[in-house]
C-alpha cells in the first residue's frame, strides 16, 4: 500500500492505496465522488475527465500516486451547494444533456477550454470535445451551451 495525499475540491484527501490504483478509482471508491465516471476502460470516451492542477485530464490514464501532491477538481467541486454553475445552467437551457452520464466530462472539459480560450469559435469547441463521446444528445446543444457560457464570461469554476 502507498500513501496518497492530494487536495480534492478544495479539501485535503488522503488514503493508502495499491500502487496500481487509478485516479478515477481513488476518487470513486475511496472518496465516494461518483460524478467522475469509468466509461470505456480504454481512455477513449472521456467519462472520467477531471482537472489536475487546473488542466483537464482523463482520470483513467493516471495512477492515484502520480496525482499525489496535486490539486484535483471533480464535477462535485464545480459549483457550491445546490446552485448550478453558469455552464451547467447553459447545458440545461440548450438541452446539452440527456442521460447525464457524459455531463461531468462535458462540464470539466468545457471549463478547461474556456480557461484557455475565453471566446472560442464553434469549430474550436467541436475540436476540443473531440475524443469524448456522448451517445444521447449529439453535440449541437453542447456546443451552443459552451458558446453561451463563453459569451457570459464563464471561464472558471468556484474551486479552480
Amino acid at each position: 500500500m502507498i500513501a496518497v495525499e492530494m487536495t480534492v475540491n478544495g479539501q485535503p484527501a488522503a488514503a493508502n492505496v495499491e500502487a496500481r490504483t487509478l485516479l478515477v478509482d481513488f476518487l470513486r471508491d475511496h472518496l465516494k465522488l461518483t460524478g467522475t465516471h469509468r466509461g470505456c476502460d480504454t481512455s477513449q470516451c472521456g467519462a472520467c475527465v477531471v482537472h489536475l492542477d487546473g488542466r483537464s485530464i482523463k482520470a483513467c490514464t493516471l495512477l492515484a500516486v502520480q496525482a499525489s501532491g496535486s490539486k484535483v477538481l471533480t464535477i462535485e467541486g464545480v459549483a457550491p451547494g445546490t446552485t448550478l454553475h453558469p455552464l451547467q445552467e447553459a447545458l440545461r437551457e440548450h438541452h446539452g444533456l440527456q442521460c447525464g452520464f457524459c455531463t461531468p466530462w462535458v462540464v470539466m472539459s468545457a471549463l478547461d477550454l474556456l480557461q484557455r480560450r475565453p471566446d472560442p469559435t464553434e469549430q474550436q469547441i467541436r475540436d476540443w470535445l473531440e475524443g469524448n463521446l456522448c451517445r444521447c444528445t449529439g453535440y449541437s446543444g453542447i456546443t451552443r451551451a459552451i458558446a453561451t457560457a463563453a459569451a457570459t464570461g464563464t471561464t472558471r469554476s468556484d474551486n479552480s
